[in-house]
């Protein structure tokens, strides 16, 4: 799926009309002939994970989306539409029946069947394992005996084989987006190679994923330095026009960008914002741009005492001016934001945060004192992710607006700090980015700020939310199911977990050596159309 989600870099934003007209409109410079033996080289951060349940930040799904095939995949509508799978039904939105196509195999040689996915889901499900995307399990029937030090069950009660080719699921309650949900990477099978025992991960899977997509692996993960992955003749799927891709990892955005210019690397997925007011110069028809689902925000520590009060944490808000950084740092190739779902999924609504979306330097300092806000402030970022100019200048604003000492403290990598918030390790307030998982407002709530999301890192916990988002879930239709998310969405406007700062769009480049570059709304370089120029 795309793997959307946690998104390492600056997000270069959305315009908020879907039909915003991409540079070069996906193009490449067109002039040479294709290579269809040749390997292209894109820009990434260096993966957290690369196993398909822990996997939740775009860089790791970006190389996933490589080595495995998704159930579903989505339409220009945001619909979903089979790909490995021949057919995903129900009666009822309970009871879920699960055709697969016939034909695929692992990269080893293994036949996919239903038995992989249900070994894949079970695991991730199974709590004693720590998968980051356990939480996607969560609708599915026997989730909660998987749960705890010492669980109930090791095996979900809801999935069923009916025959080498079929599955069916049984979630706990009604869910009319589940094959939606589908696309999603948590979503992915795992061959039998992949379990020394059953529900035991191999050691050093991770390091050469074994998956049934369009390319396998070439070699193993090299940390730091790149993924490999070669075209996989034997997918029965749409394939590559590329014999290879080199997913190169970086922890400067501008590094990247250098090499583009130089044509030694062929993609970066977003443009550094020092570069962006000459990247047109710079690369002429090769700077393109197209909608994105990414919404950047500032999180709280919410567990902590300083940030606890709903007050200080719109305090906080008002003294942020949201559309001078957009227009200063990122010279308009975002747009503010004031929600916390993206323009891109039915349901959205504009400023749903109200006053605290307000810029007001006043009425923010004479709040922030009544509610005892911290002298000093510190805002966590990564420092792979070209965050450093907007955190400076966020910084600034605080210091004058509130009269507090500020600073900005960059952590090497994107899974250095995520690996700190979700200890709970005292960082401040910390920069988070969201890329969705698959096309519903339930995506942009639940997983970030339910109880037991799988990215709530900011301890956020709302009863009352959790129930509207239960209650929208088993909705009958979608707009009965948008009703209770927009009810949902109210009361984050009111607790204020998360700053929402601004809409991502993608803002790319590639080098003369590559063409038909697109992006989709999941931060991902579409790796079945673009092309090597020989």
């Amino acid at each position: 799926m795309r793997v959307r989600r946690l998104a390492a870099w600056t997000a270069l934003p959305l315009a908020v009309t879907l039909g915003l007209a991409a540079c070069g409109s996906g193009g490449g410079s067109g002039t040479g002939q294709s290579d269809p033996d040749a390997a292209v080289r894109i820009e990434i951060a260096e993966p957290q994970h690369l196993v398909p349940t822990n996997t939740n930040e775009t860089s790791g799904s970006q190389v996933l989306a490589a080595l495995f095939s998704p159930l579903v995949d989505y339409d220009e509508a945001n619909k979903p539409h089979e790909v490995a799978a021949e057919s995903v039904t129900s009666s009822d939105n309970r009871v879920w029946t699960v055709k697969l196509k016939d034909g695929y195999t692992f990269h080893n040689g293994e036949q996919v069947t239903a038995d992989n996915y249900l070994d894949a889901w079970n695991y991730g499900a199974y709590a004693p394992n720590g998968q980051n995307s356990s939480y996607f399990f969560e609708k599915i029937a026997g989730y909660a005996d998987l749960q705890g030090d010492e669980p109930a069950a090791e095996r979900l009660s809801g999935l069923k084989k009916v025959d080498d080719l079929t599955f069916t699921v049984t979630l706990t309650e009604p869910y009319s987006e589940f094959k939606s949900m589908l696309g999603y990477t948590a979503f992915y099978p795992l061959p039998k190679a992949a379990f020394s025992a059953p529900g035991v991960l191999r050691e050093g899977y991770e390091q050469a994923p074994v998956g049934q997509g369009p390319f396998r692996m070439k070699g193993s993960w090299q940390h730091d330095a790149k993924v490999e992955v070669e075209r996989y003749d034997a997918f029965p799927g749409e394939q590559p026009k590329v014999g290879g891709v080199e997913f190169r990892i970086y922890q400067q955005p501008t590094a990247a960008y250098a090499d583009v210019l130089s044509d030694n690397l062929d993609v970066i997925k977003t443009i550094p914002t020092e570069n962006l007011s000459t990247a047109g110069t710079d690369l002429g028809d090769r700077f393109q741009q197209s909608p994105a689902s990414s919404l950047q925000v500032l999180a709280f520590p919410t567990f902590q005492k300083e940030f606890s009060k709903p007050e200080v944490r719109k305090a906080i808000s008002m003294a942020i001016d949201r559309d001078e950084i957009t227009k200063s740092i990122f010279k308009d190739s975002q747009q503010p934001a004031r929600s916390f779902v993206s323009p891109v999924v039915a349901g959205y609504r504009e400023n749903t945060i109200g006053a605290a979306g307000e810029f007001d330097p006043a009425k923010a300092k004479a709040a922030y004192e009544a509610a005892g806000g911290p002298k000093k402030i510190e805002l966590s970022y990564n420092g792979d992710g070209g965050h450093k100019d907007w955190i400076d200048a966020t910084c600034n604003q605080l210091k004058a607006n509130l009269g507090v000492d500020c600073v900005g403290t960059a952590e090497p990598k994107f899974a250095d700090l995520l690996t700190k918030v979700k200890a709970k390790q005292p960082v401040g307030l910390f920069r988070m980015g969201w890329v969705m998982d698959y096309p519903s407002m339930e995506n942009y709530l639940g997983p970030l700020y339910s109880t037991n999301g799988s990215s709530n890192y900011y301890g956020y916990s709302n009863p009352e939310f959790d129930k509207l988002l239960a209650e929208g879930a088993k909705a009958p239709n979608e707009e009965a199911a948008i009703a209770k998310y927009q009810a949902a969405e109210d009361l984050l406007a009111e607790d204020l977990p998360v700053i929402p700062l601004r809409y991502g769009q993608n803002n790319f480049g590639h080098s003369t050596k590559v063409k038909n570059v697109q992006m989709d709304l999941f931060d991902r370089v579409d790796l079945l159309k673009i092309e090597a120029v020989s």
